[in-house]
């Protein structure tokens, strides 16, 4: 029979061993639930980083689409911003065309009023020639026209005015010199060619012309035209109002036309106007 005392000591080395190996083995279970809960967190976080990476690349495209977006929209805000400056300068010029053409519409407007009075001027105070058939007057759309006889204005062969024709002439000028447009004087012939000693004078039916054209523009200016609306042209018999095969058709031709224009930008600026009418003076007719 064991003694007490061992008996004692084997028991307890049994306790110890027995309770070692309980220990050993809760452990076991404890790091073994530890690594299998953490082995979920482990997939539950690397679920959560998916889904984050997947919406952060979901972020990125519409960031990307964004600045496509805004980038788009800053071109098309300055293409409207183009627009409205072409339009405004379009604006801009129309109004001031529209106030352009409203100033000449005012003054052409005067212009065809001031013309009508001095139509109807000179039809008044030229009425006997007119009714005659020795004058014509003709309105034009932006002048007049009067076509005066050589039978009226020179004797035959002559560019000196006769005294009929200084009187005609004055009265003409009279309604002319207060109106603005330009005054060409256009002398003009038959086809007859110049023979005798009046050729030795006057060469050629452009130089009777234009002596008798210079003649009713000297006139004009001692009766107060200014010279510088004035112009003296020889058309020779290059312009036939008529034929020239009858002796009716030839003393048609064998005219002065004073044609009233508007200034062109090509005639220069318009000259001051002068306060006082230059005194008629006396002077030859040639």
């Amino acid at each position: 029979m064991m003694p007490a005392g061992r008996r004692l000591a084997l028991g307890l080395c049994l306790l110890v061993a027995s309770s070692a190996a309980c220990v050993t083995s809760g452990t076991h279970r404890e790091v073994v639930d530890e690594r299998d809960r953490l082995s979920g967190e482990l997939a539950l976080a690397e679920t959560r980083v998916a889904r984050l990476e997947a919406s952060s690349e979901s972020l990125d495209q519409e960031r990307v689409a964004l600045v496509d977006e805004v980038e788009d929209l800053r071109i098309a805000r300055e293409s409207l911003e183009a627009s409205v400056s072409s339009l405004q300068a379009r604006s801009d010029r129309l109004a001031a065309d529209l106030e352009l053409t409203v100033s000449q519409l005012a003054v052409s407007t005067s212009e065809v009023s001031e013309l009508r009075g001095t139509y109807d001027g000179l039809v008044d105070d030229l009425q006997a020639e007119v009714a005659a058939g020795r004058i014509e007057i003709e309105q034009l759309r932006e002048g007049l026209n009067l076509r005066l006889s050589e039978a009226i204005l020179f004797p035959s062969g002559s560019a000196r005015l006769s005294p009929k024709g200084r009187e005609v002439i004055r009265t003409v000028a009279a309604r002319l010199v207060s109106v603005a447009h330009l005054i060409d004087v256009n002398g003009h012939s038959d086809d007859v060619a110049i023979r005798g000693t009046l050729a030795q004078r006057y060469p050629s039916n452009w130089e009777l012309a234009g002596a008798r054209a210079a003649s009713v523009v000297r006139l004009l200016e001692e009766a107060g035209v200014p010279a510088d609306r004035l112009a003296a042209i020889s058309h020779a018999a290059t312009r036939p109002a008529a034929s020239n095969e009858t002796s009716e058709g030839r003393a048609r031709n064998r005219r002065i036309e004073i044609r009233l224009r508007p200034r062109e930008e090509s005639d220069g600026p318009a000259p001051e106007p002068t306060q006082d009418a230059p005194a008629e003076t006396s002077s030859t007719q040639e």
